[in-house]
């Protein structure tokens, strides 16, 4: 049996997990620590320009991966092609009727509203910001995702598995990241944890971030817009 998915992209591989290249203990604490470090510091630079704290909140992140990496950004990025581009829209698309389904379903039976973007402030400063915050997610998935692959295929040798296990785990965290205590849990996990899947399968698929974070970036930036022009 092989051990890729039947959808994956066999030319190319996910990193770190197997030693592709090797991250030392250290690294791993370092990166894993990056994760709160990147939202402190958004948090404190959001109030001077949300521009800046975008930016920094990505950098945070990125630049230590890219460290301990040997500065090879082709461990997580490539130039897209026209059927990576593709994929994205694809995805964003998907997401936008899964989102719509699920809303709705969660609405009429659960009696729960699952609008989170009435207290949203937007403004043009905030949409052109996304183009950092986004890929700042990306990364804020990524790397819980190599490092829990890392350890379930460091025990079971099944690379598939590792790939399940580590989705699924990492899902459930993103979801609940985005907790601002008005905000059901349920429809977390149902439209930021489990609606990643969507992103979660262009990586896997591609093992090119850039298919994720386009697809991210499209959704998000949707969204900004309509609020921008209250619709």
């Amino acid at each position: 049996m092989s051990k890729y998915f039947n959808f994956e992209n066999k030319e190319r591989d996910i990193p770190y997990y197997n030693h592709n290249p090797q991250l030392s203990k250290s690294a791993w604490i370092v990166l894993l620590c990056c994760i709160p470090i990147s939202f402190l510091v958004y948090a404190l630079f959001e109030e001077i320009s949300e521009f800046l704290a975008s930016f920094i909140f990505c950098t945070v992140l990125l630049v230590p991966l890219m460290y301990y990496s040997d500065w090879n950004l082709s461990l997580i990025l490539h130039k897209p092609t026209k059927n990576e581009i593709k994929l994205a829209i694809l995805l964003f698309v998907s997401y936008l009727i899964y989102a719509l389904i699920i809303g709705e379903a969660i609405d009429i039976f659960l009696k729960i509203s699952t609008t989170t973007s009435s207290g949203l402030t937007v403004n043009v400063e905030s949409l052109i910001s996304l183009i950092f915050s986004m890929m700042g997610e990306e990364l804020i998935k990524f790397i819980p995702f190599v490092f829990l692959m890392r350890l379930v295929y460091k025990s079971t040798n099944n690379r598939r598995f590792s790939i399940i296990i580590s989705t699924f785990i990492v899902l459930i965290f993103f979801g609940l990241l985005h907790y601002d205590f008005e905000t059901p849990i349920i429809s977390l996990l149902l439209l930021q944890g489990l609606g990643s899947i969507f992103e979660f399968y262009g990586y896997i698929k591609t093992k090119n971030l850039f298919v994720p974070y386009l697809s991210h970036l499209l959704t998000d930036g949707i969204i900004f817009i309509l609020i921008l022009f209250g619709l």
